[in-house]
C-alpha cells in the first residue's frame, strides 16, 4: 500500500482542507499512528485484538482509536467473514482507504503538472513539438476548468474587477496565493508546480500562463490577459486587465 503520504495543501485561509488536517491531527498520537502503520503493513483487515497486540493495549482502548481513524478517514471498517461471536455478532475488521491524504506547506500541485506533461507525452506521435505539446494541454486543461467556474458560478457578463475575482476563487483553490495589487492586477504569491519551475522555468511559467491564459477565455474574461512577470519567490504569471 505504500508509505504515508502526508500534505497539506494550506496556501490561504479560504482554501483550507479542513479533512484533510483533521486526518493528520488524528495522527499525532503514538498509539493511533502505530494501529494505523500495523494497518498498512498487514494488508488485509485486521482486527481490534490484532490492533491491540500490535501496540500493546486493551482490547476497548484499540476500538476506541480505531473509530477515531475511521472517522478521520484514514481506515474505513466491515465485518470479519465467518462464523460470528457468542453475542451474534461478527468482528469488526477495519482496513486503511485507498486515498491519499495531502497536506503541503505550501500548497503544491504536481498531479496537475504531471497529468499535462503525461498527455503531451502521448501526443508526441502526432509530429508536434513537445513544448508545444505542453503548452497546447496547459490551455486545454485551463479552458476545460473555466468553462467549469463559468458553468457553477453562473458569472454573467464579466467586468475587469468581476473577472479577477472569479479568478482568485480559483487561484486559491490551486494554491496560486494570489494577492489583489490593484484594482486590475492579481499578482500570485506562490507557484504550485515548485521546485520544478526552478529547473526548467521557460517551460514550467510557459505552461502556467497558457493554462491561466486557457481559463480565462473559459469563463469568458475576454478584458483580463495572463502575461509573464516573474518574480523572486512567486509565480511568473500575473493577471492583469487586457491592454
Amino acid at each position: 500500500m505504500g508509505d504515508i503520504v502526508v500534505y497539506v495543501t494550506v496556501s490561504d485561509p479560504d482554501g483550507l482542507d479542513a479533512t484533510a488536517i483533521a486526518a493528520v491531527a488524528a495522527l499525532d498520537d503514538d498509539l493511533r499512528r502505530g494501529m494505523y502503520a500495523f494497518a498498512r503493513r498487514a494488508r488485509r483487515p485486521v482486527t481490534r485484538d490484532e490492533a491491540a497486540a500490535a501496540v500493546g493495549i486493551s482490547r476497548k482502548l484499540a476500538a476506541f482509536h480505531l473509530d477515531k481513524l475511521v472517522a478521520a478517514g484514514l481506515l474505513r471498517f466491515g465485518f470479519a467473514a465467518g462464523a460470528a461471536t457468542k453475542v451474534g455478532r461478527k468482528p469488526k475488521v477495519y482496513e486503511p482507504v485507498d486515498e491519499a491524504v495531502q497536506v503541503q506547506l505550501p500548497a503544491r500541485r504536481h498531479e496537475i503538472l504531471a497529468g499535462i506533461l503525461a498527455a503531451a507525452v502521448l501526443a508526441e506521435g502526432s509530429g508536434e513539438p513537445a513544448r508545444d505539446a505542453v503548452l497546447r494541454v496547459a490551455g486545454e486543461r485551463g479552458l476545460a476548468l473555466g468553462e467549469e467556474e463559468r458553468a457553477r458560478t453562473r458569472p454573467g457578463r464579466l467586468g475587469v474587477e468581476r473577472a479577477l475575482t472569479v479568478a482568485e476563487g480559483m487561484l486559491r483553490r490551486f494554491g496560486f496565493e494570489p494577492s489583489r495589487d490593484t484594482q486590475t492586477c492579481v499578482r500570485l504569491r506562490n507557484c504550485p508546480f515548485h521546485p520544478l519551475a526552478a529547473e526548467a522555468p521557460e517551460l514550467i511559467c510557459g505552461l502556467n500562463q497558457a493554462f491561466l491564459a486557457g481559463f480565462l477565455t473559459g469563463v469568458r474574461a475576454g478584458n483580463v490577459e495572463a502575461v509573464l512577470a516573474p518574480g523572486a519567490a512567486e509565480c511568473c504569471v500575473e493577471l492583469r486587465q487586457a491592454r
